[in-house]
């Protein structure tokens, strides 16, 4: 039996409502360890209540598919990547954050101290099953894609000696995150998302030429990334969706590349072995729509994100059918769905818009697949 496929969905995180803010505001809320972050029982039932909130407004909204909206995590990746066993999230100077768009991210930095493995007990199988029991539709969990574990640590922060063998690092990624899969899909997971965004940012000169500088031909690198998710999937059940998003950067409603797809189409597509694709394509940053030309015939979906959710104001209809127009001159209506850009808070911090923002996105996703495809599945 194949797996869930849908034509309206969202990316997976969420604005944090106010009490978790709240509660994670608290000076002993949220304690950040070698291996991750870890709550308070005072933040852990204040995100209890929010996530069964969060569930039943995407619900009431109509998505066939629902997250937790992340609130449990204050990054979209460090919080998973710091739960596996040999990699350690390090605090370092207030200047060294990730440069986006006139801001920088908190400095927090992967460091990678011994062999990699996925704990039997990683935080987010947990949340998983929380998420599961609370929706009454599809459950849905996003995680970092395999390339975030190279592409987001810093050659010198790679401590565990075997793995100055890039070769041997990769394969080991690769182990680690298909050994995640079996273990989701054993937790009750059928709808895993990897959000492998190192793809778009491999299409932006600066940070093309910020991994020459460390040594590395992007175009080999987008290769090799594509072969790591595929190693990692490859075996995975066949009643389980593998979802992957990419974007260019979402911090406070700013961003970090740019750049068309053109470089990474191919690879993405047909080297991956990943069934659905939600696609940043809210901005000219993204590029045209050519590369959907390369999406093989057949079973693959690709959910274009022509919903911001960098900002709240709302998309007219009429405009969104016209993207769609445009788009199927390069693939067909039936491989498409829709969806926001990005998710509403990649960090804890948000995006700039407010709660009903989200919300009436969120419907405007569902109105649109009702328009054009007469449902959402």
């Amino acid at each position: 039996m194949p797996g869930p496929k849908f034509r309206a969905d969202h990316v997976g995180s969420l604005l944090r409502p106010p009490a978790v803010r709240r509660a994670r505001a608290q000076q002993d809320a949220v304690i950040l360890t070698a291996r991750g972050y870890h709550a308070s029982d005072n933040l852990r039932a204040a995100e209890d209540q929010a996530v069964q909130r969060v569930v039943a407004m995407q619900q009431q909204v109509g998505l066939p598919a629902v997250t937790d909206g992340e609130l449990r995590r204050s990054f979209w990746h460090l919080d998973f990547l710091g739960a596996l066993q040999g990699l350690q999230l390090v605090e370092r100077d207030s200047n060294a954050g990730v440069q986006f768009s006139g801001i920088k991210m908190r400095p927090i930095f992967p460091t990678i101290v011994s062999e990699l493995d996925f704990p039997d007990d990683h935080p987010m199988l947990g949340h998983f099953r929380y998420l599961a029991a609370a929706a009454d539709v599809t459950p849905k969990i996003s995680i970092p894609g395999p390339s975030a574990c190279h592409f987001r640590t810093d050659p010198a922060d790679i401590l565990y000696p075997p793995y100055a063998d890039v070769e041997v690092l990769f394969a080991d990624i690769s182990r680690v995150y298909n050994k995640a899969v079996h273990k989701f899909y054993a937790a009750g997971c059928r709808y895993l998302q990897l959000d492998d965004i190192f793809f778009a940012y491999l299409c932006d000169e600066q940070q093309r030429s910020a991994k020459r500088a460390q040594g590395f031909d992007p175009d080999w690198l987008i290769q090799r990334y594509a072969r790591m998710m595929r190693d990692a999937i490859s075996d995975r059940p066949d009643d389980m969706t593998i979802a992957m998003h990419l974007c260019r950067g979402n911090f406070q409603s700013t961003w970090v590349a740019q750049g068309g797809y053109d470089p990474a189409a191919d690879a993405v597509f047909n080297q991956t072995g990943v069934d659905v694709f939600f696609m940043e394509y809210d901005t000219e940053r993204a590029g045209g729509l050519a590369p959907l030309r390369l999406l093989s015939k057949g079973a693959q979906r690709v959910m274009p994100g022509f919903i911001t959710t960098k900002q709240g104001e709302l998309e007219p209809l009429d405009a969104l059918l016209r993207l769609f127009d445009a788009a199927q001159q390069y693939v067909d209506i039936e491989q498409l769905g829709i969806a926001p850009q990005c998710g509403f808070a990649s960090t804890e911090e948000g995006n700039s818009l407010s709660e009903d923002d989200q919300r009436r996105k969120l419907e405007l996703v569902v109105k649109v697949a009702e328009h054009i495809w007469q449902g959402v599945v």
